[in-house]
């Protein structure tokens, strides 16, 4: 599917769903990865991640360009658009478009969470949690000045 496809299925798709024109640009951005499209507030084009319609297929891509167009009409309309608002929830369901999209097959790797570290002082034995390492000879307990010990990696 070509931009020009999109564009013309776009504007099918809100005056079907939501019988109102879209008036501006959709296209697809090859840079999009953790997301299947985005509306952009300041140009109010839409933009589509393409391995949404590639690994998922034309539902998929029709249910991304529904949400899309639900904050599109409702910003243009000085309503709630965000995904927090009544309205945009409300509208979602009207036009039984997804609040998020699924999850690719293919999606490239994310970085791992950060494992928690544990210090514990051997004054007091308060403990610490921190996702950073510290560097226990510079840095001592708060409460009691006492050296930190790491217990958990």
């Amino acid at each position: 599917m070509e931009d020009k496809e999109l564009q013309k299925l776009v504007e099918e798709i809100s005056l079907q769903f939501f019988n109102k024109p879209f008036r501006h640009t959709a296209f697809f951005n090859p840079r999009l990865r953790t997301t299947g499209g985005r509306y952009m507030l300041r140009s109010h084009h839409i933009e589509i991640n393409r391995s949404y319609l590639e690994q998922l297929g034309e539902q998929e891509l029709i249910g991304i360009i529904k949400h899309e167009l639900c904050h599109y009409h409702l910003h243009l309309e000085g309503k709630g658009y965000q995904h927090r608002d009544h309205d945009f929830k409300t509208l979602l369901k009207k036009v039984n478009a997804p609040r998020f999209c699924a999850t690719l097959p293919n999606r490239p790797e994310v970085k791992s969470a950060k494992t928690v570290r544990i210090y514990q002082c051997s004054g007091c034995e308060l403990q610490y949690r921190r996702k950073r390492r510290i560097n226990t000879t510079k840095y001592v307990c708060g409460k009691c000045r006492g050296k930190l010990i790491e217990i958990h990696v």
